[in-house]
């Protein structure tokens, strides 16, 4: 999930020929991986060894790493569903009437979605920038909200997806280091969406009241609007 500012990378290696589908029992195989990764995940944090998920899922720890190669896609994967109900949420805001609002909410469920594992905050930035359909969908989804909230003119223009994730990641963060305290987050939320609302115009300033009688001056005009003169014997 990244947006076009993001460090660009080398494009991957593709090739003309389909993959080959998994045969029956190493499907069978990641599936079971992938039901006890999220299993000890949830467990341990999104920083639980390998080896403890091989041995739960009753395979041997090379068939994790040709399933998945590094811990990384390993989250990654178990993430993925989530990723797509974040998109598909994300997109059902699009039509909510306060397009600022509805970054408001995005915010919300996004801090939610990283504090799916304890730790998976501190691996945003390798989740959202693997590629993955869920990745993708909710990369887009995030950022067709964002502009409509920007083109409203309810969120600043100079904001954009990167530091959305860069500032979740902080508020997730702070979040999990005070797990006794659950209404942190939320407040980090309402400041962070203030900060990124575009100001209201400044109200004008009341003009200075006159004091009453300061048209009845020496010299000032009378009723009839002319000037009183004095009478000469």
């Amino acid at each position: 999930m990244s947006s076009a500012r993001s460090t660009p990378k080398a494009p991957p290696v593709t090739s003309n020929e389909a993959p080959r589908p998994l045969r029956a029992d190493a499907r069978r195989n990641r599936e079971r991986l992938l039901a006890v990764a999220g299993e000890v995940f949830s467990e341990r944090g999104a920083d639980a060894s390998m080896e403890d998920i091989a041995r739960r899922a009753k395979v041997g720890i090379g068939t994790l790493y040709r399933h998945f190669p590094t811990r990384e896609a390993l989250l990654v994967a178990t993430v993925e569903e989530q990723l797509h109900a974040l998109a598909r949420k994300t997109q059902s805001l699009t039509a909510s009437a306060s397009p600022g609002d509805a970054v408001a909410e995005f915010l919300a469920a996004f801090v939610e979605h990283a504090s799916t594992y304890r730790g998976l905050a501190a691996s945003l930035g390798v989740v959202f920038q693997s590629g993955t359909p869920g990745c993708v969908a909710a990369s887009e989804a995030a950022t067709r909200l964002l502009s409509l909230a920007q083109a409203a003119g309810e969120i600043r223009s100079d904001i954009d997806l990167d530091d959305i994730v860069s500032l979740v990641t902080g508020i997730a963060l702070a979040a999990q280091q005070t797990p006794a305290e659950p209404g942190r987050a939320q407040r980090l939320i309402t400041t962070f969406i203030e900060g990124l609302r575009t100001p209201a115009p400044p109200k004008e300033a009341p003009g200075p009241s006159r004091p009453a009688g300061a048209a009845r001056k020496a010299g000032a005009p009378g009723r009839s609007g002319a000037p009183r003169t004095s009478r000469s014997s």
